[in-house]
């Protein structure tokens, strides 16, 4: 079993919702067990500044799944939530990121993590570190380091 942090965020309709409903399916998942949930946070939006704010929330995961596996999991659940994917840091319904699995240092055309961004991220970090500390210590120390 892996565990891995996924990083969540909305700022359209309704956030804190679409928040609790992708909480929900990812726990639901019969190879993935909920660990830690962190509080919601609102926050400013990142890239792309000209759009609502975002609520934003971490969960630490248990599971089975291979790291593409999980992608495609997060990948489906928000388009079950709506998701759309239209334009890059733009507004949205849910988004799921998988922040870290386990220590795993990989770059491939679906994925690379850690999350080459979590680091530059205050609405990431600050989730990450309420639930697990270490892990954040980690991706701070992973920040430049290039991935295999």
């Amino acid at each position: 079993m892996a565990r891995a942090i996924l990083a969540l965020g909305a700022n359209m309709g309704d956030p804190a919702h679409q928040i609790a409903q992708a909480i929900d399916a990812i726990a639901a998942h019969p190879q993935i067990s909920l660990l830690e949930q962190s509080t919601l946070i609102v926050s400013a939006p990142w890239g792309k500044t000209d759009q609502p704010q975002f609520h934003n929330s971490a969960v630490l995961v248990e599971t089975s799944l291979l790291p593409i596996d999980l992608l495609e999991y997060c990948l489906a659940t928000e388009a079950e939530i709506g998701r759309v994917r239209i334009e890059r840091w733009g507004p949205r319904v849910i988004d799921i990121d998988i922040i870290v699995y386990d220590d795993l240092v990989i770059t491939t055309e679906q994925l690379i993590l850690p999350h080459p961004y979590a680091h530059e991220r205050d609405f990431v970090m600050t989730p990450v570190r309420e639930i697990a500390p270490d892990v954040a210590n980690w991706l701070m120390n992973q920040a430049g380091r290039p991935s295999t």
